[in-house]
């Protein structure tokens, strides 16, 4: 039987005013399914998300979330998501017990089953000893925490999940994955963006990446990385710097990136290049120390598919507050 879709987007668009925010956009996401939206800033994929959860409206287009018309039943489809953005929108002053008493309220809980769903996510996410603590004096990993257990108070099958890990330590960050895996394994749906590629890949069964409004590519992880593999990585490391300028002379190298005593740069034939490397060191009286084939990884895709480095990504993230 085939897996359902939750989340169907068909000629998704929007216009701010001449600006093409989201340009036609398909896509469809399996129940249970991880699912992730890459993109570097102003690309859409705030936008979209926005579209989404109901909180814009679409020019052309539209989506359906459990079969439900984000046109004409956001009132109903509200019940069936939970929104997790990259920050808190709890309260500090409210102890964690009273946050999602709080927020089941918003969400239309039954009173009678409000108490009972606040002590299961609570103790589901190891936060039960910490029921009686204002939010605001949590560490940023617990915080994390009760954002989602907050999203989930009323048992949506649909989470959007902005930024997952933004400000963790890496401990935290660890912690929050195998939740995020945990939540899967209980046939929650997940929509979420990064900015941290690695995080991407570890996480997504499927990926979009989307540039300028247009999604370029949908894939698994695994076979966005194997598309690039017919153009190997090869990384050369010599006893002694080396100058940028005097690389120009390779013809079998492209893309050259040099750091101190290291050269990296794309090759189409491996057997080729170290000959002319072996050359090269030979004319310019300098000596290998290693020689390294690299398999292209996730981020090798997102950046020959976007040509965006992801560390200026993170960059333009910081600067702009992580809006994408």
């Amino acid at each position: 039987m085939p897996v359902k879709n939750v989340i169907e987007a068909s000629s998704l668009t929007k216009y701010y005013g001449e600006l093409c925010a989201v340009d036609h956009v398909n896509f469809t996401v399996k129940r249970g399914e991880v699912f992730g939206f890459l993109g570097p800033n102003g690309a859409g994929k705030t936008t979209t998300i926005r579209i989404l959860v109901g909180l814009t409206a679409p020019t052309e287009g539209t989506a359906y979330i459990n079969d439900l018309d984000i046109r004409k039943d956001i009132v109903q489809i509200k019940q069936h998501i939970g929104v997790v953005p990259d920050t808190s929108n709890l309260y500090d002053e409210l102890t964690a017990w009273e946050n999602l008493e709080f927020m089941a309220g918003l969400y239309h809980v039954p009173r009678e089953n409000r108490e009972k769903r606040a002590q299961e996510l609570l103790k589901s996410f190891d936060l039960w000893d910490r029921r009686g603590t204002r939010f605001g004096k949590l560490s940023s990993g617990l915080k994390r925490r009760m954002t989602i257990a907050a999203a989930l108070i009323h048992n949506p099958n649909i989470l959007f999940f902005d930024e997952p890990t933004s400000g963790l330590d890496v401990m935290s960050a660890r912690s929050l994955r195998s939740l995020l895996r945990e939540l899967t394994e209980t046939g929650v749906t997940t929509f979420l963006t990064t900015h941290y590629i690695e995080e991407a890949d570890q996480l997504c069964e499927r990926i979009a990446i989307i540039v300028k409004g247009r999604i370029v590519t949908i894939d698994t992880p695994q076979n966005l990385k194997l598309k690039f593999q017919k153009v190997p990585t090869i990384e050369v490391s010599f006893t002694t710097p080396i100058k940028s300028s005097s690389l120009e002379e390779l013809k079998a190298i492209d893309q050259v990136k040099v750091s101190e005593n290291r050269m990296r740069g794309q090759t189409k034939n491996v057997n080729e290049t170290i000959k002319e490397l072996t050359a090269f060191a030979e004319e310019h009286d300098l000596e290998i120390l290693h020689v390294n084939t690299i398999t292209p990884n996730l981020e090798d895709a997102f950046v020959r598919l976007t040509g965006l480095e992801s560390e200026t990504m993170l960059v333009e993230k910081e600067r702009r507050g992580g809006r994408g």
